[in-house]
């Protein structure tokens, strides 16, 4: 553990290590249940203060940040998320490359721009579904990043469709 992990984040008793692995661990509960987007808003905002403030150095530090980020709701949010992305997996944390394919993705929409790896699933024209995916992106570079292939993807929105319309 390095003198950052020790770093107090600001007035409690957390270290910011655990305090970036709660506020992941939240987003994600958070993901699983009804979604405060205040919330989300000020985990997003946190971690930013923690960015600015040099305070996230670790792989596993930069792994929860992505995480929080890539539940944002802005372009900032997603771009950062990757770039947080990026340097856990150079850190080290594989999982990171998945995140750093669903951030990219996440802008890419969000831009309004064919998303990369299919990674997102969302709602067209009243139906789930990818959307539109760049074709030059093949299953095998999406393997390099941890995400299935296309195919599974795209039964993954098509699962969800019916289940959408076997509840109503």
């Amino acid at each position: 553990m390095d003198d950052m992990d020790n770093l107090q984040s600001d007035g409690d008793e957390e270290t910011v290590a655990e305090e970036l692995a709660r506020l992941a661990q939240e987003t994600l509960e958070a993901q699983a249940g009804s979604s405060s987007t205040a919330a989300m808003r000020e985990r997003c905002q946190r971690i930013i203060e923690l960015f600015a403030k040099g305070a996230i150095l670790e792989a596993r530090d930069n792994f929860h940040a992505a995480l929080v980020l890539l539940y944002g709701e802005r372009l900032s949010h997603y771009d950062l998320a990757r770039t947080f992305a990026w340097r856990a997996a150079k850190l080290g944390e594989s999982r990171s490359w998945s995140v750093y394919a669903m951030a990219w993705d996440r802008w890419l929409i969000a831009a309004g721009k064919p998303q990369r790896f299919g990674t997102q699933i969302i709602r067209l024209n009243g139906r789930w579904t990818l959307g539109l995916v760049d074709p030059e992106v093949n299953d095998q570079q999406r393997a390099m990043y941890g995400v299935l292939p296309l195919y599974v993807q795209e039964e993954r929105a098509k699962q969800l469709q019916r289940q959408e319309e076997s509840d109503t």
